[in-house]
């Protein structure tokens, strides 16, 4: 168990980037990429471990105690995930293999058979692929069948932003659904969810892609006003293969099984079931358990400070560097920083940064538009000050040497 650093109102990095077996195995590295995927806390490798190595069995597939016992630790992972990220009732979180999974199971559970002749969905089309794929793959299906779904798109802001009143502006009497990116995966710009819940006519609903908010930042889903919303448990230290779709208990009956298997397919199954055909990844979804009971500890007030604290070092660093062309301000403070370079690539920009051990994403960001290539560095609760500063001495060295 990591110390609890809530209570004193902020983290030390260094005490909890211990408890990290990749990281504490290479001290020199400064992984500067936790926007792509976290490092695994050592709570949750051990999760992994003895789910694999101790009474494996299939969950909701058996009457015999491994089976029952494996069983009851999902639905106790349920209920922490239903309770950090502020869900009405438990059966409002559905396990999926991931947030792609779980937009694309919004869009075929809900939106096959939901959506009518005409009708609208408004989106940003700057947004991450994953985030935009499903519906224009949606539109095409439907399309063969006669049915014309219009898609409208929303673009943000030179700086990133996407107001709430610049989405509601495009919402008509047609439109049955607003989707967007709660914090930005390249801008790291956080939206307006709430204000622009209030600003839409209820029958309206709203989907967010809070794979780059949950685990970074308190998220309360219900407050937020959100009816559907998809998170990646990668991304917030869990193993990779676990996501989480929550369905606002309103939307519910709407839904229907989009991938029909063992344990799900009949209409009448009941919610989680309906959406978690086949057998569930046990593994992943304990990992997801361990993953929240981390972050509890460390507590998501302080992970947010911390990396507010660390964005807002890098910024005014990098923004007083001849040369370094900002993708994120002051507007971002969700453990994001995006820039450019003009004359460098930026795959050679993350090559030499790899060659000092400085690990970031250099481009290829899953989006389309001028973000797609730019240098993002990416920090989270194990990422210290220090840390930051190298990569900002490295980049300015970089930049003047252009």
């Amino acid at each position: 168990m990591i110390p609890t650093m809530a209570a004193a109102g902020a983290l030390c990095p260094a005490d909890v980037r211990a408890q990290f077996p990749a990281l504490a195995a290479e001290p020199r590295v400064a992984y500067l990429d936790s926007a792509s995927t976290t490092q695994k806390p050592r709570g949750v490798v051990d999760a992994v471990a003895r789910a694999l190595s101790e009474r494996t069995a299939s969950p909701r597939r058996g009457e015999y105690p491994w089976a029952t016992r494996l069983s009851a630790e999902i639905e106790r992972v349920r209920s922490a995930v239903a309770r950090f990220l502020g869900a009405e009732r438990d059966d409002a979180v559905v396990f999926t293999a991931g947030a792609t999974a779980a937009m694309n199971a919004v869009a075929h559970g809900w939106g096959l058979a939901g959506l009518a002749d005409g009708d609208e969905i408004v989106y940003c089309p700057d947004d991450h692929t994953s985030t935009v794929a499903p519906w224009l793959a949606l539109r095409d299906t439907l399309s063969r069948f006669g049915v014309a779904v219009r898609l409208v798109p929303v673009r943000r802001t030179e700086s990133g932003a996407l107001t709430a009143g610049a989405l509601a502006a495009a919402v008509t009497g047609r439109t049955r659904m607003v989707v967007l990116s709660h914090v930005h995966g390249v801008s790291g710009v956080r939206a307006e969810p709430a204000e622009l819940r209030r600003l839409l006519d209820p029958s309206v609903l709203l989907c967010l892609d809070c794979a780059q908010s949950a685990g970074h930042l308190p998220v309360d889903l219900a407050r937020l006003g959100a009816d559907f919303a998809v998170v990646s448990g990668h991304k917030m230290f869990a193993a990779p293969g676990v996501g989480v779709l929550y369905c606002a208990p309103r939307t519910h009956a709407a839904l229907r099984a989009h991938a029909p298997g063992g344990g799900a397919g009949a209409l009448g199954d009941r919610m989680p079931a309906r959406l978690e055909g086949g057998t569930l990844d046990a593994p992943a979804i304990l990992s997801l358990g361990a993953a929240v009971d981390f972050l509890d500890s460390v507590g998501i007030d302080a992970v947010e400070r911390h990396t507010r604290d660390l964005t807002r070092r890098a910024v005014a660093r990098l923004a007083s560097v001849p040369g370094v062309r900002l993708r994120s301000g002051e507007h971002a403070a969700s453990g994001i920083v995006s820039f450019h370079v003009p004359g460098i690539r930026s795959a050679d920009i993350g090559f030499a940064l790899s060659a000092e051990q400085v690990y970031v994403r250099a481009g290829g960001h899953c989006l389309a538009g001028p973000d797609a290539e730019a240098v993002r560095l990416s920090v989270h609760v194990y990422t210290t000050p220090a840390e930051v500063d190298r990569a900002c001495d490295l980049l300015t060295h970089i930049a003047e040497s252009a």
